[in-house]
């Protein structure tokens, strides 16, 4: 199973990945949690140290690994490089194991310009490229509020595209613009989650803009979840079954 998560910023799109793909681990199943967020949170929401964060070197900072595969220097434009760099062993060398989930951090790409044929650039394409559709254990990526590093033929091989939103109309309009990317992009599903629900007023809100059939759960506005946000702890520790249960009905509805 293949999936992306995205949304607007602030919304909790990294709590969900991490928990889905702490989830996926604790049953059983081998999964890599992808964060391809220039603002990337996903290893505090999995539970890593901070000491262990700090030693993540993001793939877009890897400047040997870029030179080797590319043929081209990083930061120096005019060259000719390789446009399909090897990478299919990129996961398996660079990806960090924490409570049976492996991570991988891409970073941000330093752009110049108006766009970026850069090595970096074009690495981090094919990367993703190749764990999308030449991998066989279970994706979870944490996506920027957008689709930028699916390109068309990667993102058909994504199962499902999640859109995680809170009640708001600013986060809802976030939403449907990535519906629409998503759709010219052919992908083949995108489904919903509410989170930071308050009430039945949240849930009616959410409820007015995304039909039930697309909508895979509702998480609560959570103490818990915050508390293990500023203890450094996963956002699955520490929770009450109540709480737990919001994230296990979302898995199994993901993986009907």
């Amino acid at each position: 199973m293949k999936v992306a998560v995205t949304g607007k910023g602030g919304v909790g799109k990294s709590t969900l990945a991490a928990g889905l793909a702490l989830l996926m681990a604790r049953r059983g199943q081998k999964v890599l949690a992808l964060d391809a967020d220039p603002d990337a949170n996903l290893a505090a929401c999995l539970g890593l140290t901070k000491e262990r964060r700090q030693s993540i070197v993001p793939i877009a900072r890897q400047v040997a690994l870029i030179e080797e595969r590319t043929g081209a220097k990083v930061k120096q434009y005019g060259q000719i490089f390789k446009l399909n760099p090897e990478v299919s062993d990129i996961a398996d060398r660079y990806a960090l194991m924490h409570e049976g989930v492996a991570l991988l951090v891409l970073g941000a790409v330093e752009r110049g310009g108006g766009g970026c044929a850069c090595p970096e650039s074009v690495l981090i394409r094919a990367l993703v490229s190749d764990l999308v559709l030449g991998k066989s254990e279970c994706l979870i990526m944490d996506m920027e509020a957008g689709v930028e590093h699916l390109g068309r033929g990667t993102a058909s091989g994504v199962d499902t595209m999640i859109v995680v939103l809170e009640p708001g109309q600013r986060s809802v309009e976030t939403a449907h613009r990535v519906v629409r990317m998503a759709e010219e992009l052919h992908m083949k599903k995108v489904q919903f989650v509410a989170n930071k629900i308050t009430g039945e007023g949240d849930a009616m809100f959410i409820r007015r803009a995304f039909p039930d059939d697309r909508l895979l759960g509702m998480i609560p506005y959570s103490e818990e979840i915050r508390l293990a946000d500023r203890t450094g702890r996963s956002v699955l520790e520490g929770l009450s079954e109540e709480m737990l249960k919001h994230f296990v009905s979302i898995l199994e509805r993901l993986q009907q």
